[in-house]
């Protein structure tokens, strides 16, 4: 419950404040980042232990990659290249077939990973497993 109480809070802001929601699995192996600024959205998420289902660098990434997936407001998911991470122990917990949406991009939390889409229909699925982009 406490998730909701802070996406309550973010969303009686203005629409066109930044907004910032960050929230884990139930596992704690997934932690998430979903931001809204001036009409653009963003989510992140960060695979704490994973098996990767990609192992080519994306182009020009000279910091991190592989275990960070990144989703805009429009647009085809993508392998982030990141020198942070959004994982904090203390992120709410996105509880199994619980959802949060923020400027047009939903997260859905599931046994078999966590499922981020934007209304054009791309997004990206990741478990400890499997990672896949569309």
């Amino acid at each position: 419950m406490r998730l909701w109480g802070v996406l309550l809070v973010v969303m009686a802001g203005p629409a066109a404040a930044d907004e910032y929601l960050t929230f884990q699995s139930p596992t704690g192996n997934i932690h998430c980042g979903l931001y809204q600024w001036d009409g653009q959205a963003s989510v992140r998420c960060d695979l704490m232990n994973l098996v990767p289902t990609y192992t080519r660098a994306p182009v020009g990434c000279e910091l991190d990659w592989g275990s960070a997936f990144g989703l805009d407001k429009r647009g085809k998911g993508y392998l982030a290249c990141v020198g942070d991470a959004v994982a904090d122990p203390d992120n709410p917990v996105l509880g199994y077939g619980e959802a949060v949406s923020l400027g047009g991009i939903s997260c859905v939390s599931a046994e078999t990973g966590m499922t981020c889409s934007n209304a054009e229909g791309h997004g990206f699925q990741i478990a400890r497993a499997k990672q896949r982009l569309y």
